[in-house]
């Protein structure tokens, strides 16, 4: 019955119209922008975050 299933989840997955989660352009993120390693207390507050569809 595992294997049954298994393939299910397969076929579904590659079946399905899903939207990827790694769909989103994030290459313009914070981490890249930052020396490496970050200073101390680096950021005086957090930085907004948007994803464009």
């Amino acid at each position: 019955i595992s294997i049954l299933y298994f393939i299910f989840i397969i076929w579904e997955a590659f079946s399905s119209q899903r939207m990827n989660l790694s769909y989103f352009n994030l290459a313009t993120s914070i981490e890249w922008l930052q020396s490496t390693p970050p200073h101390d207390h680096s950021y005086d507050e957090l930085p907004p975050l948007t994803i464009k569809f």
